[in-house]
């Protein structure tokens, strides 16, 4: 099979080589999918999974991605709850290889059924973006009607999904970003938006929680928004400077797949709606990536036709 395989860890997403692999074995309780569109985030390749197993062994060269939509085509054994022909998304596992391929394997707890009316080019930017959101706003912040949050990067792939979120349980909404991202934060329902690049953020005044996606200075300038009592919650980076009343949590999506149900379910609503940007075929994926390229939305690899 092709698949695009990494093996330099200095070369960054130039390294990104499409490659012939075998076909992908079923372990207990695996599935193999039929990869129809996946997800790549460049940030991946520093990542410690993408370059060792669970022992800390070398498993280069190692295939990316992690956000996948596909259907299943082979069941390993003990695997319960998924059928062969079905319509599947979810989460590859981070130290295994991943989605950017045509059949990858992936333990069936981190898939969700697809609903038919679902593409697989939308339900592929939902994994990774649509739990990170979840997981942040209400798992770890405990966000609630009525309440405030500033969403840092609010028209990027995790603070889209966020803006929404929020903005559906009834909290007041402020995203930041670029200029041309003010658009399309307060089109997804942002109450403000403000230019990280010409508008000062202390301005903003004091929020209940923050979600930060960028780190670096900007993790440690939000640190003084956070009113007493609220929360601070980022994945750019562990956390070295807390809010002076509030708490600060970093942490690492986790799969979980009812609450990939419901955010398909949301999506089916029109509650919810990923930012598909460009759609690219799994040879041009690293050109699809390379650092001067600034796209809306997330980048979709589309691998096979449905």
């Amino acid at each position: 099979m092709q698949a695009i395989t990494v093996q330099d860890r200095d070369a960054g997403v130039s390294g990104l080589t499409l490659s012939e692999l075998p076909h992908p074995h079923a372990a207990e309780n695996d599935v193999i999918v039929e990869v129809h569109a996946a997800g790549f985030t460049p940030g991946e390749l520093d990542w410690p999974g993408t370059w060792t197993d669970r022992a800390g062994r070398d498993r280069t060269p190692s295939v990316p991605g992690h956000e996948l939509s596909g259907v299943v085509t082979e069941l390993g054994y003990g695997t319960t709850g998924l059928t062969v022909g079905q319509r599947v998304f979810g989460l590859a596992d981070w130290a295994r290889n991943g989605s950017l391929a045509q059949y990858t394997a992936v333990e069936a707890r981190n898939l969700a059924p697809l609903p038919a009316d679902v593409d697989h080019l939308t339900a592929a930017a939902l994994p990774i973006s649509g739990l990170t959101a979840w997981q942040a706003l209400f798992d770890h912040a405990h966000l609630i009607t009525g309440q405030s949050v500033l969403i840092h990067g609010a028209a990027g792939g995790v603070g889209s999904i966020a803006v929404q979120l929020a903005r559906e349980v009834g909290a007041r909404v402020i995203g930041t970003g670029r200029a041309d991202d003010r658009d399309t934060a307060l089109g997804l329902g942002a109450d403000a938006f403000v230019d990280l690049q010409a508008e000062e953020l202390a301005d903003i005044g004091e929020v209940d929680v923050v979600l930060d996606v960028i780190g670096g200075e900007i993790l440690e300038r939000s640190t003084a928004l956070v009113r007493p009592g609220g929360t601070l919650v980022t994945i750019a980076e562990p956390v070295t400077v807390h809010p002076r009343d509030g708490r600060a949590v970093f942490f690492v999506v986790e799969p979980d797949r009812a609450r990939l149900a419901d955010l398909a379910q949301r999506l089916r609503d029109g509650r919810l709606k990923p930012i598909v940007g460009a759609v690219r075929p799994l040879a041009e994926t690293a050109s699809a990536f390379t650092p001067d390229k600034r796209t809306p939305g997330k980048t979709i690899i589309h691998i096979t036709e449905d």
